[in-house]
């Protein structure tokens, strides 16, 4: 996998990925506004398992932004959040704080290159493949890159959070 971002189109994430430089591959397609979901949009578009393209969702864990990685084809266990960083209870964060904190919009946020970073907890199922897939930062735009790597760069840590 050959690192990569096309002239002009990079994202705060993928700035992150070059800064850190680690191997990773932009990939683009056109999004579809009135897709029902973000991510099967993306694992349809780029023909790629919905097992391996995973969401970034922002909650609140006691009062405190978190953000939950999870697949495509599952959804976050609030529960699960909650237990991983050691909080009582979640909620889903209201859409416009996950975006005013991360600096992305809804649809695009990524757990890299966040305007402020969050903790953040990665689902253990990433670490059933050599690649995972996520938002690069836009809508239409993904980045494949080792689990390991994003677990790293994103200072997450790996707890059973989808199901």
């Amino acid at each position: 996998m050959a690192k990569r971002t096309k002239g002009g189109q990079g994202t705060p994430a993928t700035v992150a990925l070059e800064a850190a430089g680690v191997t990773f591959t932009v990939h683009a397609y056109q999004h579809d506004p009135a897709a029902a979901s973000y991510g099967g949009e993306a694992a349809e578009a780029l023909g790629v398992d919905s097992a391996r393209v995973f969401k970034t969702l922002v909650a609140e864990v006691d009062g405190t932004l978190t953000v939950g990685v999870v697949p495509v084809s599952g959804q976050l266990d609030l529960k699960a959040l909650a237990a991983a960083v050691g909080g009582k209870r979640a909620a889903m964060a209201d859409p416009a704080a996950a975006e005013r904190s991360s600096g992305y919009v809804r649809g695009g946020i990524s757990p890299l290159g966040q305007r402020r970073p969050l903790r953040t907890v990665l689902d253990t199922s990433a670490l059933d493949h050599p690649t995972v897939y996520i938002s690069a930062g836009r809508r239409g735009l993904e980045v494949e890159l080792s689990p390991t790597d994003l677990a790293t760069l994103t200072k997450a840590h790996t707890a059973p959070i989808a199901r």
